[in-house]
């Protein structure tokens, strides 16, 4: 079942008036932590909305595969709002989708693999009795958070579903951790950096120049779902011109047309992949999953700690 990921990057600032998102834990920020355990376990798109002032975020997760929506509306908006863009953009992408805050960046991927796994259709995991972060929500539930109108936001929500929660015993601390409560987290640090030791595997396709990578596979996963380049390369936080250039480039070295585009309309045109560059960007995925599987078993071998 294919998981998806949102993490809610409010405007909110922290106890020591940083901008929430960005503040350092260790050596790199919160947003980036996050992002870099929910890629670890697997879970695919990862979206991270953010409210409309978030220039400095968008430029900060430029480079980091995720997919980049803003909340547009102009008043002050509890979780389960920002949830909401999330899940709207991943309702007919994932079978189910875990949410976190920003303000939590401290659970492991071993966490998430074990809500992942369970396939429970409403979960949180749970660490001395105590619930915590991420929350799993099943693709079927994902109406009815839309829908929701009522009181205290997504708690609220998950307290009128009909589905009961399933709690998820896990023993990891960092599931309960929020950068705002002012205790001291060296300890959950040190076991965060040594669970996040990964290998990072990068798959390009070249000829003459390399034409195809991993934010290429991104950009034409994009166009397809938006039908939009220049919806595609907002999503990315990349520039119109640099999407066609990446487009540009592959297509030169292929030698077919991979994004048919038709001219005009309010966003630049309208764009889908054509049949031949459909076929690519799904076996350019599948050899990407076989390789990471093979680079992932050799690193248990020799280097995990």
């Amino acid at each position: 079942m294919k998981t998806g990921a949102i993490i809610i990057a409010s405007g909110k600032k922290a106890s020591n008036d940083s901008f929430l998102p960005m503040i350092k834990i260790g050596n790199i920020s919160a947003v980036l932590r996050l992002i870099k355990t929910f890629q670890q376990a697997g879970a695919a798109p990862i979206v991270l909305v953010a409210g409309r002032q978030s220039e400095k975020l968008e430029k900060h997760v430029s480079r980091m595969g995720i997919v980049y929506l803003r909340d547009s509306g102009d008043a002050c908006h509890e979780m389960i709002d920002y949830a909401k863009i999330g899940f709207a953009y991943l309702e007919d992408k994932c079978g189910q989708v875990l949410v976190a805050p920003v303000d939590v960046p401290l659970f492991t991927s071993d966490t998430v693999q074990r809500l992942i796994r369970s396939e429970a259709l409403l979960a949180s995991p749970v660490f001395n009795g105590k619930r915590g972060h991420p929350l799993l929500i099943s693709n079927s539930l994902m109406p009815f958070f839309l829908q929701y109108q009522g009181e205290n936001g997504l708690k609220g929500a998950m307290n009128v579903c009909d589905c009961q929660r399933t709690n998820i015993d896990v023993s990891d601390a960092g599931v309960l951790y929020d950068v705002n409560s002012g205790d001291d987290y060296q300890e959950l640090l040190e076991h965060h950096n040594k669970a996040i030791l990964r290998p990072i595997v990068k798959i390009q396709l070249s000829k003459e120049d390399v034409f195809f990578e991993p934010g290429t596979a991104q950009l034409l996963s994009q166009i397809e779902n938006t039908g939009s380049v220049r919806l595609a390369c907002e999503q990315m936080t990349i520039s119109y011109s640099k999407g066609w250039k990446i487009i540009s480039i592959m297509e030169e070295q292929l030698g077919y047309t991979v994004v048919k585009r038709q001219q005009g309309g309010k966003y630049g045109g309208s764009a889908c992949l054509s049949d031949r560059g459909r076929s690519l960007l799904n076996r350019y995925h599948s050899f990407e999953t076989a390789c990471k599987g093979i680079i992932q078993q050799q690193f248990d071998i020799y280097l995990k700690e």
